[in-house]
């Protein structure tokens, strides 16, 4: 029963955290502003690229993650290291990508404000606040998949110290490779 509890069940346990803390940041946006992200989200690709492109490096991550955390005789199963630490560097992008896709809703919103044929409706504050909106959008999705993204290698670092514990094996000593 110990053996499955630390080379199934805890890495298992372990990999749903980041699932559960993207969920519980998810569920904690009020209705209506998750209500107005989603609809306008439909609308600009910018958004769409922040977020399939993270989900699926967040997937891959969990795989990863699992895989890393499997306790292997005496010690783990280092061999996705590397390629989970490539893909956690990589959710240093979102933000990036989250700001220029908020650069360029800016541009677009001023860039219709003076356009040739733009009505006095065009200047009022609602109506620029409402072309304003995307800008936003993009900001919140790339902040979203790297809080995501983020998290699969902080749990192998903590989960590996708790499965090293309960499977009786030594800490690593201060300065080693291993997480």
């Amino acid at each position: 029963m110990r053996r499955y509890l630390i080379q199934t069940l805890l890495p298992t346990f372990f990999c749903l955290v980041p699932v559960a803390g993207a969920t519980l940041v998810a569920a904690a946006i009020p209705e209506e502003a998750m209500r107005d992200y989603l609809r306008r989200v439909r609308n600009h690709p910018i958004d769409w690229l922040i977020l399939g492109l993270g989900s699926v490096l967040f997937f891959f991550q969990i795989i990863l993650s699992w895989k890393a955390m499997r306790w292997k005789g005496e010690d783990f199963d280092e061999g996705s290291d590397r390629w989970l630490n490539h893909l956690a560097t990589a959710a240093e992008w979102f933000p990036l990508l989250g700001l220029i896709g908020t650069v360029a809703a800016i541009l677009q919103t001023f860039s219709s404000i003076g356009a040739p044929g733009a009505t006095p409706e065009d200047t009022v504050p609602k109506e620029i606040i409402r072309k304003y909106a995307p800008a936003i959008t993009a900001t919140g999705s790339g902040l979203f998949m790297a809080l995501m993204n983020i998290l699969p290698t902080w749990v192998v670092g903590l989960g590996r110290d708790m499965i090293r514990s309960l499977a009786g094996g030594a800490p690593p000593k201060k300065g080693e490779a291993k997480s």
